[in-house]
């Protein structure tokens, strides 16, 4: 019997990669999650984190997104 279990697709895989560069982010502000820092509030390394997050839920389809 044939496994239906595909690999990441191309927007799980970029959520991956904006995870590593957001662990990496925090580990050298020295902080467990982006709301302890400073920088929290226009954090270019965390939006674009939220933004991969949100392409992978979507695959890519659009649509609106707000907090």
């Amino acid at each position: 019997m044939e496994s239906l279990e595909k690999g990441p697709d191309r927007w799980e895989l970029a959520r991956e990669e904006a995870k590593i560069k957001l662990e990496t982010c925090q580990k050298k502000m020295n902080v467990t999650s982006c709301l302890e820092c400073e920088k929290v509030i226009g954090c270019e390394t965390r939006n674009e984190y939220v933004k991969k997050v949100y392409e992978s839920m979507s695959k890519g389809r659009g649509g609106g997104f707000e907090f």
